[in-house]
């Protein structure tokens, strides 16, 4: 009927923050696993944060991929030992989760996403500790070192990095690969142990997950993404300053 108001809609009705929570909700759903993945990562990392340092290095021990563990439970600290972070702080893999686990898993979906962390972990684990091991036997290491610490979600964060070249359209995804191999490479230029080589393993498998990959629908343009993001605030900021004349 003419001249009758309509009602406010729902959404509008509901205040900012139930609408922040909502699409925050809606975001962290559609990569649970890397969502659940970082939960679990918190509370390990306010577990060590909270005891005495002789604990701590007793838990994280426990949880070692040395080459002691490997040979007694292989199963147990391979599957424990991507629960800790080794180095950096929980807010900094926040930022690495959201940059390159999430992005992977809404493209490969949770089960792929999963298997090339699984994989890249566990074959970066087993290269690197073998070269340790190799030095070992070749006197260029001592033999205390099958009890070196070695833990952390690094390999599988590094395997989920390099996958994520598949995602990148031409030409960038080139620039993208040389910048991971230049990254990471530089890392065993520059440290010469086990623990850069094994960072450079889990590249080289992740981009060998390129079958895991393959029939999978998205390719993201990083160029046409700009445009689209500088587009919007160009719209918002019009749209905000025709609101204002008003």
């Amino acid at each position: 009927m003419a001249g009758s108001t309509s009602e406010p809609t729902g959404a509008r009705r509901r205040p900012w923050w139930a609408r922040a929570g909502r699409a925050a909700w809606d975001y962290v759903r559609r990569a649970p696993g890397s969502y659940a993945w970082l939960a679990i990562l918190l509370i390990t990392t306010q577990v060590i944060r909270h005891v005495d340092p002789v604990t701590a290095d007793r838990i994280l021990e426990r949880r070692s991929t040395n080459l002691h563990h490997l040979q007694v439970s292989p199963v147990r600290v391979l599957l424990t030992s991507a629960l800790w972070i080794a180095g950096g702080g929980w807010l900094v893999y926040f930022v690495l989760y959201n940059l390159f686990h999430v992005p992977a898993e809404r493209w490969l979906g949770t089960l792929r996403w999963i298997s090339v962390a699984v994989i890249a972990h566990v074959g970066a684990t087993y290269l690197s500790e073998g070269l340790l091991g190799w030095a070992i036997h070749r006197g260029l290491a001592p033999p205390k070192a099958v009890y070196t610490l070695d833990y952390g979600v690094s390999y599988a964060l590094a395997g989920v990095v390099a996958v994520l070249t598949y995602l990148i359209t031409r030409p960038w995804r080139y620039l993208y690969l040389a910048g991971v191999l230049a990254v990471y490479g530089l890392g065993v230029v520059q440290s010469r142990d086990y623990t850069s080589v094994g960072h450079f393993s889990a590249v080289l498998i992740g981009l060998a997950c390129y079958p895991i990959t393959r029939g999978r629908p998205g390719a993201f343009d990083p160029v046409a993404a700009a445009r689209a993001a500088w587009q919007r605030v160009r719209v918002r900021a019009r749209s905000r300053a025709g609101s204002r004349t008003w």
